[in-house]
């Protein structure tokens, strides 16, 4: 999962208009609404296969795969050497979920069961034969995340660089998988022509992310360096090679780590974060995937998606490279008091949810009790039910921030993560 960034010191706030008062049921998006005529990207999480369920056939049953241009595939590690490498460990690496579990007929996408001795089995041979049946589908491969980011600084140092690209383009583009735990999958080749390029999810370069990650003073540097190696990598390899990235809504953290024009030069885009703006690490309900920040928002950072695209216009970025992140989750707190309809109210933590506290799917939120209340202004949208406040996306908003994509001359839009939606959430993004 995308992880939130700290509070910092006031920014600038966006424009934005009052609250509007009263509540309403979550009306139908406007058949008229723009919608983008760019990406439509969706994550895939390897670990999704197991408590939830999720599979690649599932892209295909909820009728998501008609509406997505690119899937990425979340995530690879970087290890310490900073290299490409897969691993049957946990925290470390999931090699039996990448492309070693076996399938049956019922799971698989073609519909034939798997053998146990085939060269390729687990997501990737089922990506594989999602993209038989779709051949116009980009697939990249995601390095990185909130969790695997901690070496990223490691790999992108002068004397790394070059070599932790071939590793990666060698096992995840070439297709070369090492044979692990006695299980008979891998082998040269065995995965090639599956994903079409790289998602770089460095969480942050030059800035904190997850507790222990390498952080160095010229990571922005050399985060740049490192993105013109993959794209010379990459070209090296013939045409049709992507290469996008993750990349955060906070000013402070684009301002640390990224030399945005140097980069976009290279990038084929990147997906901005839209989300996580607020969650239950913080005390006070708030919105955490607002495109405009209200002006009775009590947060000093009026932290806002137009804030983040702004933020990355003004540094130099391409309009039309910048994929908006939108959520299939939402993030909840518990013990909110009734007044404002609970927004911008104290909590006594995180709500309860079935995988973690604070946080649930989009397909297990619409279900939840509550009431639903909408900003239309601002495109916020909340439940609450007396006692839990819910801030998350519906099919309605989804729809809405589409007409600010299309306005912004944004590149599309982004969404994490599509086991969380029930397949109404990704339909209004295509």
């Amino acid at each position: 999962m995308k992880r939130p960034f700290p509070v910092l010191a006031a920014l600038a706030a966006a424009t934005a208009l009052l609250l509007p008062t009263g509540a309403a049921v979550a009306a139908e998006p406007d058949a008229d609404d723009p919608k983008s005529g760019g990406r439509s990207v969706g994550y895939f999480t390897q670990w999704g296969v197991y408590d939830r369920g999720f599979l690649v056939k599932d892209i295909v049953d909820s009728g998501q795969v008609n509406n997505l241009t690119h899937i990425n595939y979340a995530f690879g590690n970087v290890n310490e050497q900073g290299r490409c490498f897969e691993a049957n460990q946990a925290g470390v690496g999931d090699a039996w979920a990448d492309y070693q579990r076996r399938y049956t007929a019922a799971e698989s996408v073609d519909g034939v069961a798997d053998t146990y001795d085939q060269p390729l089995a687990g997501n990737f041979n089922q990506l594989k034969e999602l993209k038989a049946a779709h051949p116009d589908l980009k697939i990249l491969f995601s390095l990185g995340g909130w969790t695997w980011s901690k070496y990223f600084s490691n790999a992108a140092l002068p004397e790394n660089r070059e070599a932790f690209v071939s590793s990666c383009i060698d096992m995840f583009i070439k297709g070369n998988l090492p044979k692990i735990g006695g299980e008979p999958q891998g082998g040269d080749g065995v995965a090639a022509g599956i994903f079409d390029g790289f998602d770089l999810d460095w969480e942050w370069p030059g800035s904190p992310g997850n507790d222990g990650n390498v952080i160095r003073p010229e990571d922005k540097q050399n985060y740049t360096a490192l993105v013109a190696e993959f794209r010379e990598q990459l070209d090296a390899l013939g045409d049709g090679y992507e290469l996008s990235a993750f990349v955060p809504a906070d000013p402070e953290k684009v301002e640390a780590g990224f030399e945005v024009p140097q980069l976009m030069e290279n990038f084929d885009f990147v997906n901005v974060q839209g989300y996580d703006l607020a969650g239950a690490w913080d005390p006070t309900t708030n919105h955490q995937a607002q495109i405009h920040s209200p002006a009775d928002n009590p947060n000093p950072a009026k932290w806002s998606s137009d804030l983040a695209i702004q933020t990355w216009k003004n540094a130099g970025a391409p309009a039309d490279k910048l994929v908006l992140g939108l959520p299939a989750f939402g993030r909840g707190w518990t013990g909110v008091g009734s007044a404002n309809n609970g927004l911008y109210q104290t909590s006594t933590g995180p709500a309860p949810g079935k995988y973690e506290p604070g946080i649930d799917d989009y397909k297990l939120v619409k279900d939840k009790p509550g009431q639903v209340f909408r900003d239309e202004e601002n495109m916020a949208v909340w439940k609450y039910d007396g006692t839990q406040f819910w801030s998350y996306d519906d099919p309605a908003m989804i729809a809405k921030k589409m007409s600010y994509i299309a306005e912004q001359g944004l590149g599309g839009a982004m969404i994490w993560s599509l086991d969380g939606d029930d397949g109404t959430l990704v339909a209004e993004m295509g």
